[in-house]
């Protein structure tokens, strides 16, 4: 495993979204003594199978699952990102987006959320709440501990297998990892950001159509958990 490598890794169905994807990555500041990679698997089968994929082909410690309309807009977001996992080697999992509930349906975006992040004026009002909604987290050391973040960006200092046999689409991929990570004794962090990091370009959602379906696989699962908070969450498993 390289300590001093960053991997970006994209599922593609689009090259124009994806050469875009990657120009910003391009434009980062990459920490001194550090490497960045950028690995695109295409026409993957699920989102599972491809994060497994090239998780197993990557020496990075540190990797960026992405998707290929999300553009980071933070230059400084590789050392912002990594001085909050050195300052505390627990956290494993890093989002833009997070909750520090896990809601009674299952679905994440019916419960306050903390993060920030911009979306293009085509998307549209479902899924994503109003970003006046959003709570913002101004806590001293830069971030908010919680129990789910949203899968448009999900960077990792560890790695751990993604559920490819339960979730053999599109959805639900980031709440299932998150628990993952808690369930293995790892913290997840949302940095605070008081202008967004990132700007999620999506413009479509056809990949819900199968959404349903993993969340009753999700509730039936962690049924033990909806309804819970972070600490509560990691009370449980202790």
């Amino acid at each position: 495993m390289d300590n001093h490598k960053f991997a970006f890794i994209i599922c593609s169905n689009n090259s124009i979204m994806l050469n875009e994807c990657i120009f910003y990555i391009h434009q980062l500041i990459i920490p001194k003594n550090y490497d960045i990679e950028i690995l695109t698997v295409k026409n993957a089968s699920s989102i599972t199978s491809a994060y497994n994929e090239a998780m197993v082909s990557c020496n990075a410690k540190y990797k960026i699952y992405m998707h290929q309309d999300v553009f980071i807009l933070n230059r400084n977001f590789l050392n912002d990102a990594l001085s909050i996992f050195l300052s505390d080697p627990k956290i494993g999992l890093l989002g833009m987006v997070g909750y520090t509930k896990i809601s009674p349906d299952g679905i994440m975006w019916h419960i306050p959320r903390c993060g920030n992040l911009y979306l293009s004026s085509s998307a549209p009002a479902v899924p994503y709440p109003p970003l006046d909604t959003y709570s913002y987290s101004l806590e001293q050391d830069g971030y908010s501990s919680v129990a789910l973040i949203d899968g448009f960006l999900m960077m990792t200092a560890y790695d751990l297998r993604w559920d490819e046999e339960t979730l053999t689409g599109w959805d639900f991929y980031d709440a299932f990892q998150s628990i993952n990570f808690l369930e293995n004794g790892y913290r997840i962090a949302v940095p605070t950001q008081l202008y967004p990091w990132c700007l999620h370009d999506s413009d479509h959602f056809n990949n819900l159509i199968h959404y349903d379906e993993f969340r009753q696989c999700f509730k039936q699962k962690y049924h033990s958990l909806l309804g819970k908070n972070i600490n509560e969450i990691v009370e449980s498993m202790s």
